[in-house]
């Protein structure tokens, strides 16, 4: 038991320093080698629990990534309340939410997309997995919407989930680029205008 509680927590480490790593410096410049160093654990214990640094990629994304859109920006949208207050509160919430460091970094799963999506194909299938049921929670609430009579019936709500799931991923990007929040509060300012556009 002692012996199994010592291997999740080696696991859990390597996990939480790699995807640290991942964030601040990029997927493809971070080696086993950089890992290990951060977490002062041998080589024998990377390969004890992966294969391979690509495996342990795939492992970040399916955890760390989704669990981090998962708690942002999919389960507020299965809330109790009006779709359109439910949609501005979700995406400008967790923007001000963010740290500096966040700020600095931009989105990791955008980063993601963007170093190595192209790469593998089952790095482009554990990535599309988590837009995927963001764009699906997104529907679900504008369909609410809809249903009560809040949200404009003509719209596309595949449309407009695409829309805000690509400008919020934008504006995380871009902000990388400035020094302060301007950008991100008039991305705010922009969603509510949008927002209201979608009202019946």
């Amino acid at each position: 038991m002692e012996q199994k509680l010592k291997s999740e927590f080696t696991k859990q480490l390597i996990l939480d320093e790699s995807f640290k790593l991942f964030y601040q410096n990029g997927f493809k410049t971070t080696s086993v080698d950089k890992i290990m160093n951060a977490t002062n654990l041998t080589k024998g214990a990377f390969y004890h629990h992966y294969k391979s640094k690509r495996d342990l990629g795939l492992e970040i994304i399916s955890t760390k990534l989704q669990q981090r859109v998962y708690d942002g920006m999919i389960t507020p949208l299965y809330e109790e309340g009006n779709a359109l207050d439910l949609l501005e509160t979700t995406f400008s919430s967790r923007l001000k939410s963010f740290s500096l460091f966040d700020k600095r970094h931009g989105c990791p799963m955008n980063n993601f997309i963007n170093e190595i999506a192209d790469q593998e194909e089952v790095y482009q299938i554990a990535l599309k997995r988590i837009i995927e049921e963001w764009k699906a929670a997104l529907i679900h609430l504008l369909e609410r919407g809809k249903k009560d009579d809040i949200i404009n019936n003509s719209i596309s709500s595949s449309a407009v989930a695409i829309y805000l799931i690509s400008a919020f991923e934008g504006v995380r990007g871009l902000r990388k680029l400035y020094n302060d929040d301007q950008i991100l509060d008039e991305y705010i300012e922009g969603l509510t205008l949008y927002i209201r556009r979608l009202k019946a």
